[in-house]
């Protein structure tokens, strides 16, 4: 017979207000295992935790039920406590009746029998738990970054900092990301590449870390503190051991054709190509499906005045693999889709352009060189207007539903862009309404329309068209003065919605990480663990984990960084004793549960088995502990129900179902 403890939390009126605990408390005592059972107001406050302790010595349990909140919050709190109390950690059982019962329940009856249900289900549980010992495992002193924007870049340097090794996997040519694109950042106006250049100089040189720009992570095995990743770099068809970024190869090309990406194809770039002068790393990369050599195997003119013989068109991609302690997601973002929205005539005008292409067109390195040119002319504007949440809090179905946080500001840094160097410039901006949550933000803004005279209209545009003079007709309505607004303008300006980057989906397959509707990654708690996917081992930093602006990106950079330093600061981590085990008697080797298993964790021997009295000779599988994670994949895939899981046996969990069934 065991004897349980019960205790039921309130977790203030969290509980309490939609459960009876008094009848939660008097239920459970019926059960023939509970010998003691109480509640209190906060059982993870210290008093409340002692009240568990005396208990346990009191009343020499040898299993407790904890009746709260999700085991997330506070499964570790309660395990120490028993431990403290000398009951092994893992014959405690979280009932979590509170996000599975009291906040989805408004009917104190429903909800206190709901409450009872879950009690008598982790009580029927607990009562077949075994005592289990955790283990080891090596921590590998290495991180690696995804992504190479200024989130990616000041979690690599912060980390590095402090004396470890980290690796930046960045898909395009270079590190930079957006920021790198941008002309002045808000609310102080300075240069961007001004700040995020020193800190990509400062990437290159620091002897900690290694920048892989232009590779992609293939594939991700492992756990935390011992990943195993494959990246592929991507053939640039250009030596970077040789490549002195003199960029007379760029010049040569004959080849005008490829889109500027970094332009957001404003213009045209060769086939050979360096994106910007501060790339880094300062690599010239040949464009494949441009490039006259691949396409008739002719040209080679790169290569012919090439003086270092940097020029390899018979270079392939390469593979490697690498062992790393900890994983930080800074996969960025991108405009959002503004096609959908065809009533700002975007595909039919070319005056109409979004903020990140006004962004390029602004900028001293951009494809006019800083003059502020309609792109359909080269003439200068004398009106812009700004379109507000193009794609952002949209409930039709066509944008995003969430606030891209971000626009409202950067519109008011292009309004006073434009007025401080182009007073003939009219500016009006369409908005719903102005968000400005930050320091200083408010008067950021308000300095927009006070000191620049920008007009700012309250009310949505309906339509833009090509009015009769070839110039754009903005057809909106004002709702402050309740009228038809009709304003003939040179260029139109969406505020588009920010996303995150494509291929998202993909790192977090890999990562088995979580994301949300809107693909960005979700945190493994919202208020306490803001930078920590729930995969352990794997941090969030920056705009993958949803919209910010660049001092915000910038805190959680380095708050992403002090987890993975606190995290390869440790020699070993303890492991998760509930792992899978092999029945002997009834495996057939069929090797299905090795094949689902993500963590490469079953391996198979010949072993000598006795099976209704006779020895034989079998395939067997043989679960290693260090590598198993407990995630119950293979005792779902076997077929002869060999494979069980400690701590989450197919026992417990059919007397849990019992119990609720009864």
């Amino acid at each position: 017979m065991q004897r349980i403890g019960v205790f039921v939390c309130w977790c203030g009126s969290n509980i309490a207000a939609t459960v009876d605990v008094d009848r939660v408390v008097e239920a459970v005592k019926t059960d023939p295992n509970v010998v003691h059972a109480e509640n209190y107001q906060y059982m993870c406050s210290e008093a409340g935790q002692k009240l568990i302790r005396d208990a346990i010595t009191e009343h020499q349990l040898t299993g407790i039920v904890v009746c709260s909140c999700s085991p997330r919050m506070h499964e570790q709190t309660f395990r120490k406590t028993a431990e403290a109390a000398g009951l092994n950690q893992y014959m405690v059982e979280i009932a979590n009746i509170r996000e599975q019962c009291s906040w989805i329940h408004k009917d104190k009856d429903e909800g206190t029998e709901k409450a009872i249900i879950l009690a008598r289900a982790a009580i029927a549980k607990v009562c077949l738990n075994a005592p289990l010992q955790p283990g080891q495992s090596k921590v590998v002193k290495r991180a690696l970054i995804i992504g190479g924007g200024i989130a990616g870049i000041q979690s690599a340097i912060d980390i590095a900092d402090a004396g470890y090794k980290v690796d930046i996997v960045e898909r395009t040519p270079t590190i930079g990301g957006k920021m790198a694109q941008l002309d002045k950042t808000f609310p102080t106006l300075d240069c961007a590449s001004c700040i995020v250049t020193p800190k990509m100089v400062e990437c290159a040189q620091h002897p900690n870390i290694t920048i892989y720009a232009y590779s992609e992570v293939e594939e991700v095995k492992g756990f935390v503190g011992n990943f195993n990743v494959k990246i592929r770099k991507k053939a640039r068809y250009v030596d970077e051991t040789k490549c002195t970024g003199c960029a007379v190869c760029t010049e040569k090309c004959p080849s005008r054709k490829g889109r500027n990406e970094f332009n957001c194809g404003l213009d045209t770039r060769g086939a050979v190509y360096i994106p910007f002068a501060q790339a880094i790393p300062n690599v010239a990369t040949i464009d494949a499906t441009n490039c006259l050599h691949f396409k008739t195997g002719k040209c080679g003119i790169c290569a012919k005045n090439c003086s270092a013989n940097a020029i390899d068109f018979e270079q392939k991609d390469e593979i490697f693999e690498e062992q790393y302690g900890a994983i930080v997601v800074a996969t960025g973002y991108q405009i959002s889709d503004v096609t959908k929205f065809d009533e700002y005539q975007y595909t039919k005008h070319p005056d109409v352009v979004t903020s990140l292409e006004l962004e390029r067109l602004m900028n001293a390195a951009g494809p006019s060189k800083g003059v502020l040119v309609k792109p359909s002319d080269g003439k200068h504007p004398h009106d812009i207007v700004f379109i507000q949440c193009v794609g952002s809090r949209d409930i039709s179905g066509r944008g995003k539903c969430y606030c891209s946080k971000i626009c409202c500001m950067y519109t008011a840094k292009h309004a006073m862009l434009i007025r401080e160097k182009y007073p003939d410039v009219n500016v009006h901006v369409f908005y719903i309404d102005v968000r400005t949550p930050g320091k200083n933000f408010d008067e950021f803004y308000r300095r927009a329309v006070e000191q620049y005279n920008v007009d700012y209209i309250k009310g949505m545009v309906g339509k833009v068209y090509e009015n009769e003079k070839g110039g754009l007709t903005v057809q909106a309505v004002d709702l402050i003065s309740n009228e038809r607004v009709m304003l003939d303008t040179d260029m139109v300006v969406l505020a588009a919605a920010i996303e995150p980057s494509d291929g998202v989906k993909h790192i977090a397959s890999m990562l088995t990480a979580s994301i949300d509707t809107n693909n960005f990654l979700t945190e493994a708690h919202p208020k306490l663990r803001p930078v920590e996917s729930p995969t352990a081992g794997v941090f969030l930093s920056g705009v993958c984990q949803g919209p910010k602006d660049i001092p915000e990106t910038v805190s959680q950079a380095g708050a992403a960084a002090v987890k993975v330093v606190g995290l390869l600061a440790k020699d070993y981590l303890v492991t998760n004793p509930c792992t899978a085990h092999t029945d002997e008697t009834m495996c057939n080797g069929c090797s299905s549960c090795e094949r689902v298993c993500p963590y490469g964790a079953i391996s198979y021997i010949d072993k000598e088995v006795m099976d209704k009295g006779v020895r034989e000779v079998r395939r067997i599988a043989q679960v290693n502990g260090a590598l198993c994670q407990g995630c119950g994949a293979c005792t779902v895939a076997c077929p002869s129900g060999a494979m069980d899981l400690k701590g989450f046996s197919n026992k417990q969990i059919m007397a849990e179902v019992d119990a609720i069934c009864k």
